[in-house]
Order: C-alpha cells, then structure tokens, then sequence
C-alpha cells in the first residue's frame, strides 16, 4: 500500500513523533486536509512554536526535498525566482572570443556582425546558464517539493502579490525561454509570525493553522523526548517556568527549540532542581536578552 493511500491525521501524527516532534492533532489534521485537497497551507502564530520544524518533517514524510524560500523586507523577483549567471556568461565569451572573430570574420560592416551574432548570442541565456532561486527551483524539479515560504510577513506586500501569481498556476515566464510549468506541483506551506496583516487573496488561496506554544503536558512530553535522561519532576519543573516567563512581559518569548536547549543545558550541569546557581550558570541557553535575564535572576521565585 502506498504512503499517499493511507495518509492520515494519525499516521502524520506517529511519523513526527518518531521525529521527537509531538505533533498536535490539528496540526496533522491541516496536513492532511492541504494533501487531500491539494491546498497551500498557511501556519501563523508565534516565533519559535515549530511551523518551520513542521514544513521540515513534512518534507521528510514524503521523502521529498525541502526548498525554503526565507522571506525580508526587500526580497524581490530576482532573488525569489531566477537570475542569470553573468560571471559565467562572461567567462564564456571570453574562452570563445577566438571562435567569436572566426565567426565575425567575413561579416558585412556591423550590420552583418549584428546579424550573424543574434542568433547565436541566445545560446547565453539558455538553461545552461540560468541559475534558480527557490521558487524556480521547486518548479523545475524533476521529483515532488516541499516548498516552504518562511516567514511571509516580513516580505513586502508587492512581493506576496508576484507570489499569488506564480502560486496560482505554477508556472513562470521567462523571456529568454518562454514559459516553464512545473513537471510535479510542490506542496506549500507558508509560515507567518503575524508581523504584519496578509492579504484576503493570499488567506483565500491556503488552509489556514494557527499554531500556538503546546499545552503544558505536551511540552513536557516534547522535553523529555527530546532530552534523554532528564527526570520527568525536573522536565515539568522547566516547563512550568517557561510558561510563566511566556505570561510575563519579556521581551521575547522562548521558543520550544529554547526550552528544548535549556533542558540538555541543565542536564549537562548535573542541574537537580531550579535553584539560583543552575539559574546563572545556564539561562542564557533560555532568555537572549540582557534585562530580561537580570530581572529573572533577580526574582527567580517568581516564576518557579
């Protein structure tokens, strides 16, 4: 039986898990809904919750490759989709430059030169010489993709209408090469930190997950898992003073790959319990700001 015919919520849910990722039912749940109905599907919520880990483990269900497309302020078409490779264009004419006056010799004035060059200039603006940007690459990949498009909301609003485009049809064109269509359609998955309002006509075209920090027992059973050897009393202890950071006004909020890093920090120390010098000597693995750490450490109790 194939992967594609007995893909479900549950079988997403344990090929995670084998992953060390717990994977939440609605999360497999919108998986399996943008596999069956062949949707993109859009995750926002919070930095740090696993939507980028999730794109990640996807691709790995499908043994598929992952093409990541990470997304700013300013990214444009060019580097998005294609560009072409003038360092070895130039390189070219320069190894051929003797081949280029053999051609050339016998032309008549420039207009000859020009005509006899015209066709054969093309040849630098073939497939040899184009070089593929991630969203060209999942196009002309000749197996099925993950493409994920990380962190969408730091692009700008241009940009996520060119993207609308080329999701739409998969398929771009070139005017050196015409129109390429894509041999397999990636499955997508778009992430958002919820920076900035995405348009209705993006949010139409994908399913939608918004994914939230785990619930506390599930954070202890992603601790545990991903920390071999961490006794469960010192897992649910790490936990519960995460969370309360998260409640609390620091700047930033740690993510699970943080918490996850905090934990295998305590454990190295030979940490116990949560008292003040496993605090000093491994927080930093925790909290990446400095009044945030001063003031935890000044007032540890307060989220034990």
């Amino acid at each position: 039986m194939t992967r594609a015919r007995s893909l479900d919520a549950a079988a997403i849910m344990a090929r995670f898990e084998e992953s060390g990722f717990i994977c939440s039912a609605e999360v497999a749940t919108a998986l399996f809904l943008a596999e069956t109905l062949g949707k993109s599907l859009l995750l926002e919520g919070p930095p740090g919750v696993g939507k980028t880990e999730i794109a990640r483990l996807w691709a790995t269900f499908h043994d598929s490759p992952l093409i990541r497309l990470q997304c700013y302020e300013g990214l444009d078409e060019a580097k998005a989709l294609y560009e072409w490779s003038y360092g070895k264009q130039i390189l070219y004419a320069q190894l051929l430059r003797e081949k280029v006056g053999d051609l050339l010799a016998n032309a008549d004035g420039l207009r000859g030169a020009m005509g006899q060059l015209r066709g054969q200039a093309d040849e630098f603006f073939s497939r040899d010489f184009l070089l593929p940007r991630p969203l060209l690459a999942a196009i002309l990949s000749d197996r099925p993709t993950v493409l994920l498009i990380d962190e969408v909301d730091r692009s700008d609003e241009e940009f996520e209408a060119f993207l609308l485009e080329v999701l739409s049809d998969y398929q771009v064109s070139i005017p050196e090469l015409g129109t390429l269509t894509a041999r397999h359609r990636p499955r997508v998955i778009l992430t958002s930190n919820n920076t900035r309002e995405l348009s209705d006509a993006l949010r139409r075209r994908c399913l939608y997950l918004y994914v939230d920090f785990p619930s506390f027992d599930d954070e202890v059973r992603i601790v545990r898992s991903r920390v071999p050897g961490i006794a469960e009393d010192l897992a649910r202890r790490v936990v519960k003073f995460v969370g309360s950071l998260r409640r609390s006004d620091v700047r930033r909020a740690p993510g699970i790959a943080e918490v996850v890093d905090w934990a295998r920090a305590l454990l190295a120390v030979g940490a116990q319990s949560l008292d003040a010098d496993a605090l000093r000597s491994t927080l930093g693995a925790l909290v990446k700001n400095h009044e945030d750490l001063e003031r935890i450490l000044a007032d540890p109790a307060k989220h034990r």
